[in-house]
């Protein structure tokens, strides 16, 4: 039964985390880049809104959840659940918390409130604009990897463990 259990949440693991890397991938990817086409108070005004609509239930499910998962999975790899498992759900539980949800703490949501606190249409909005697509994205980049990276290794945990 527990096994199920375990079993059940890495594939929550792997499919919480993919979805993570594939909404990172699209911001690095095209959303950014888009934004930095046009003039930096369409796109500070642009981006200060994407902030406020993405602190939603069904993004914080994702994005949270996963990070719980990770760290229920991290635990029972601790206490030898895994076996040979072991060493690859504690990869992929920390590149997901500390390379997503770390990252996104101590990089991207400072920059997202010193975005929200200037007036899209001002000099210092004007001013911060191109350092944040540079760092805002180049931190983006980096919650991609480590996302992609978790999904990956949750899906070989799942693999391995369907071999044995």
């Amino acid at each position: 039964m527990l096994e199920r259990a375990l079993y059940s949440l890495t594939i929550a693991g792997a499919v919480g985390s993919g979805l993570t890397a594939g909404m990172f991938f699209a911001f690095s990817s095209f959303v950014m880049a888009g934004l930095a086409r046009v003039e930096p108070r369409s796109g500070v005004a642009a981006m200060q809104s994407i902030n406020v609509t993405v602190i939603n239930p069904v993004f914080m499910l994702v994005f949270m959840g996963t990070g719980l998962v990770a760290l229920g999975l991290a635990a029972a790899a601790f206490a030898g659940w895994t076996g040979g498992e072991a060493i690859i759900l504690l990869t992929a539980a920390a590149l997901y918390v500390v390379g997503c949800i770390g990252v996104t703490m101590a990089f991207n949501v400072p920059l997202n409130n010193a975005l929200a606190a200037v007036p899209a249409d001002s000099a210092a909005a004007a001013e911060l604009w191109t350092r944040y697509l540079r760092d805002w994205t180049f931190w983006n980049h980096v919650r991609t990897v480590a996302s992609l990276g978790a999904s990956v290794l949750f899906v070989a945990a799942l693999i391995r463990n369907a071999a044995v």
